[in-house]
C-alpha cells in the first residue's frame, strides 16, 4: 500500500515500498536538491483554496466533466480503501464533498475515455492488488457500472487509451511493475482482447499514449525506473496495434512519470519526466520525427513526484507545477521558453505526501485561470490551488483544515 506519512523517515520507508528505492538513496537524493537561483522573485500566483477529504492513500487525481454539466470535476483513485472519490465541481473552483465508489483491489490509476461509444465518459481503473484493469461505464442516469474485469500478471501501475488499430474504437495499454506493457484491443462495447504483450525497461512506473510524428498513429512513452535503466522509451506506433521500437532517452534517476507539452513554440512536442532521486526533472525538445534532443534537467523541491505543464504567468510561454513529497510542497517554475526554468521556483505548502496533480480551468469574466488539484496521499485529501485572478473568500475547509 502506498501510504505517505509527515514525517521523513515515514516517507522514505514508504516511498522505498512503492519505486524499490533503498531508503538510504532517498534520504541522499534530499540533500542533493538544487540550489542554483536567478537574481529573480518568482511571482506569487497561487493561493491555497481549500481541502476536501477522499478516500484513504490517494495516488492519482484526474479532472472530468462526469456529469455533464460544463463544470469540471475531481476523480481519485485510493489505494488504501479500494475505492475512488467523485468530487462534483460548482464552477467557481470549489467542489461539493467526496461520493465513494467501491473498486478493484487498490487502485493506483485510471484513464477517463469513451469505451463503448455512447458519448459518455468511462474509466478503465488498473488495481494493483488484484492485478486487474477493471472497466466502468458511465450509465446515462449517472454513475458508473462495473462491466469487465481483466486479470494481467502482474502489478499494473499506469494506463492510457486510444486508438492504437485505426477502427475507431479505444484501446488500453498497461504498464506492469514486471517489466512488461500489455495492450488490450477495444472491442467498441466495453469489451476488450488480447493484444501485444511487450517485455522489455526495467520497472515501468507511467505511460502515455500520444501520436509524436503527426502521422496520425499514436505512439508509446513509458518511464523506466528501475536501477538498470533510468530511461524514457519511445516506441512507434505501427497503426494496427502494434509498436516498433523501442528507442531509450537517459533521463535523471528514477523516472516517475512522463507527460508530452510544447516547452520552445515550435509546434513540435517535448517530453516532461520527473525524476524521483535526485530531485530533478528533465525536458526533452522534440524533433518532430518522434525523435529527441538529449536531456535538460532541472530542479524544483525534495522528492518531485507528479508535474504538470501550462502557461501560468500569461507569457506565452510553458511553466510547470511540481509536487514534491518528501518537503510536501507545491513548486512552480516559470519556462524560459528553451526547455529551462527561472530561478528559484516559487513553493506552497500542501497536506502530508503530495503524490500528482491535476490542473483545470475557472471561468472569471470570460477569462479561463487556472487552477490545480493536489492528491494528497497522506493526508487521504486533495488541496485545491486557485490563481489570483479569480480570488474570494475560502470555503469553511480551508479555514478549518488549513
Amino acid at each position: 500500500m502506498y501510504a505517505f506519512q509527515t514525517t521523513s523517515g515515514s516517507l522514505r520507508r514508504a516511498l522505498a515500498v512503492i519505486l524499490g528505492i533503498p531508503a538510504a538513496a532517498i534520504l541522499l537524493a534530499g540533500l542533493w536538491s538544487c540550489t542554483k537561483t536567478d537574481a529573480y522573485d518568482p511571482p506569487d500566483l497561487f493561493y491555497l483554496y481549500a481541502h476536501y477529504a477522499v478516500g484513504r492513500n490517494p495516488t492519482t487525481v484526474t479532472t472530468a466533466d462526469f456529469n455533464h454539466d460544463g463544470v469540471t470535476d475531481v476523480v481519485t483513485t485510493n489505494i488504501g480503501n479500494n475505492t475512488l472519490s467523485f468530487l462534483i465541481g460548482n464552477g467557481d473552483g470549489s467542489f461539493k464533498d467526496q461520493v465513494q465508489m467501491k473498486v478493484c483491489v487498490e487502485p493506483r490509476a485510471l484513464a477517463v475515455k469513451d469505451l463503448n461509444g455512447d458519448g459518455l465518459s468511462d474509466m478503465a481503473i488498473v488495481c494493483a492488488g488484484s492485478d486487474q484493469v477493471g472497466i466502468y461505464l458511465a450509465q446515462p442516469e449517472g454513475g458508473f457500472q462495473q462491466a469487465h474485469l481483466y486479470t494481467l500478471h502482474k502489478i499494473p501501475v499506469s494506463i492510457d487509451g486510444a486508438d492504437l488499430d485505426g477502427n475507431g474504437t479505444i484501446d488500453l495499454a498497461v504498464a506492469l511493475r514486471n517489466d512488461k506493457i500489455k495492450i488490450l484491443l477495444g472491442r467498441g462495447n466495453g469489451e476488450f482482447s488480447d493484444g501485444p504483450l511487450y517485455e522489455y525497461g526495467d520497472t515501468p512506473t507511467s505511460l502515455v499514449l500520444k501520436d509524436l510524428n503527426a502521422d496520425g498513429k499514436p505512439d508509446l512513452l513509458v518511464t523506466n525506473g528501475g536501477r538498470m535503466s533510468n530511461a524514457v522509451s519511445v516506441w512507434m506506433g505501427r497503426g494496427d496495434g502494434s509498436f516498433a521500437g523501442p528507442t531509450d532517452y537517459r533521463t535523471g534517476k528514477r523516472p516517475l512519470g512522463v507527460s508530452v507539452a510544447d516547452f520552445n513554440n515550435d509546434k513540435l512536442d517535448d517530453l516532461f519526466v520527473i525524476n524521483g532521486e535526485m530531485d530533478t526533472f528533465t525536458i526533452f525538445l522534440g524533433k518532430g520525427d518522434g525523435s529527441f534532443q538529449p536531456g535538460k534537467e532541472s530542479g524544483a523541491d525534495a522528492g518531485p513526484n507528479y508535474g504538470v505543464a501550462r502557461d501560468f504567468d500569461g507569457d506565452h510561454i510553458l511553466d510547470v507545477a511540481i509536487v514534491n513529497i518528501q518537503s510536501n510542497d507545491l513548486s512552480i517554475l516559470y519556462g524560459r521558453g528553451d526547455g529551462t526554468f527561472r530561478y528559484p521556483p516559487r513553493n506552497y505548502r500542501t497536506k502530508g505526501g503530495p503524490f500528482a496533480l491535476a490542473d483545470f480551468s475557472v471561468m472569471t469574466e470570460q477569462t479561463a485561470v487556472p487552477g490545480l488539484v493536489i492528491a494528497n496521499n497522506g493526508a487521504g485529501s486533495v488541496s485545491v490551488f486557485l490563481h489570483r485572478g479569480h480570488k474570494q473568500a475560502p470555503p469553511a475547509q480551508a479555514q478549518d483544515n488549513g
